[in-house]
């Protein structure tokens, strides 16, 4: 075949060859032909990929004891059944990452408790915060249902899942947090002297 030399040689193409057509074939079977009011809808249908409204994710992961195994540390059930400010304070503590101490918070817990009778909604909050952070499944009941039906289980649950994730809620944030960077630190090098 010769060569043309006219304007419009670089629109004509080439008849393809048998293994470009194999190729063309194989992408046309993928796609999919869809006009613009099915791809609307199709969109509008589509799940969202962003996180829910309330800002607390989906979790998948159990919480490490049941809502009802307050006997499992029969001291903390006492603890909290008697005075569950200072259980909450120091929930509240870990959750916060040492932002909110455990006198402010069991504090606020115990006024709140004193004159409304509102603690449980307060106390709510802190669960969702602590279920965000770990991926903490929801289990049957909202955390606010959970709360305002049985308080003190809800907050010894909240203790003793701190307790399994390596926390010791006795201690305070700033000390478990010295405590595990010293678990995590390398040795000090020490060195010979006269």
């Amino acid at each position: 075949m010769s060569r043309i030399n006219s304007p419009l040689a670089r629109y004509i193409k080439r008849p393809p060859t048998p293994s470009s057509c194999s190729q063309h074939k194989q992408q046309l079977a993928t796609l999919t032909i869809t006009s613009p009011a099915k791809e609307s809808r199709r969109r509008s249908m589509a799940k969202p990929s962003a996180a829910p409204v309330t800002g607390v994710p989906v979790g998948s992961a159990a919480w490490s004891t049941g809502l009802c195994d307050c006997f499992d540390d029969c001291s903390l059930c006492c603890m909290t059944c008697w005075c569950p400010c200072i259980t909450f304070g120091r929930v509240a503590e870990i959750v916060d990452r040492g932002s909110t101490s455990c006198g402010t918070g069991g504090a606020l817990y115990g006024l709140l408790c004193a004159f409304t009778g509102c603690q449980w909604i307060y106390s709510c909050t802190y669960r969702g915060k602590m279920r965000t952070q770990y991926g903490l499944a929801e289990a049957g009941c909202a955390d606010c249902c959970v709360h305002f039906c049985c308080e003190p289980c809800a907050l010894c649950q909240e203790y003793r899942e701190l307790v399994a994730r390596g926390y010791d809620p006795k201690l305070g944030w700033h000390l478990n947090a010295d405590r595990a960077g010293a678990a995590g630190a390398a040795p000090a090098v020490q060195y010979m002297g006269r």
